[in-house]
């Protein structure tokens, strides 16, 4: 498929997808953020992690704060990811108080700012997804922070994206530069593509 078309056809599914959340009902919402929660923190003491990449959900995407703060109770180092002008991310520990609206209007934490070099460092890398296909290929929100910061890692983690049930799809549109991951956590399952 020629990247254009490629383009095209993510562009249509990202409308699709986000229409879809932003109809889930309170409930729904709830349910699926404590799902989601039990799922990470599973796969977090699978893996015996004691350091992961996680990042703070917006208010229509799995609520990733239940676990960000359980990781934290553990002992767990959580370093979360803040965008930079150049397309790539700074990370930070974050005081697990404050947030701030970053470049793109969406939620980042406030903290001492560590290099994009520092998530080298981790266990375990969690990141948004507007769908994953069953190939294991990640489509995101298209801003692409997490293909390049992915893309240029030497020695990778796990790495696990995070959506609703309905989200794991067939297949989803490629383009060159697109990451796949190794796993997918929804609010009822743990799903590995390798």
């Amino acid at each position: 498929m020629d990247s254009d078309t490629a383009a095209h056809r993510k562009r249509a599914l990202r409308a699709e997808l986000r229409e879809r959340r932003q109809n889930l009902t309170s409930t729904e919402r709830a349910a699926a953020s404590a799902g989601i929660t039990r799922n990470l923190v599973d796969l977090t003491t699978d893996l015996s992690a004691r350091s992961v990449a996680c990042y703070l959900s917006t208010s229509i995407e799995p609520d990733t704060r239940p676990f960000v703060n359980w990781a934290r109770a553990q002992g767990i180092r959580v370093l979360l990811p803040i965008s930079r002008e150049d397309g790539l991310l700074d990370w930070t520990t974050g005081d697990g108080e404050t947030e701030t609206e970053g470049l793109f209007g969406l939620p980042e934490a406030v903290g001492d700012l560590l290099g994009p070099i520092a998530i080298n460092d981790v266990d375990l890398i969690i990141i948004p997804a507007a769908a994953v296909g069953a190939d294991g290929l990640r489509m995101g929100w298209g801003r692409g922070y997490f293909d390049k910061t992915l893309g240029s890692m030497e020695k990778c983690p796990p790495v696990y994206a995070v959506l609703f049930d309905g989200e794991l799809v067939d297949e989803v549109p490629r383009e060159r530069h697109d990451q796949p991951v190794d796993g997918a956590v929804t609010p009822t399952r743990i799903v590995q593509f390798s």
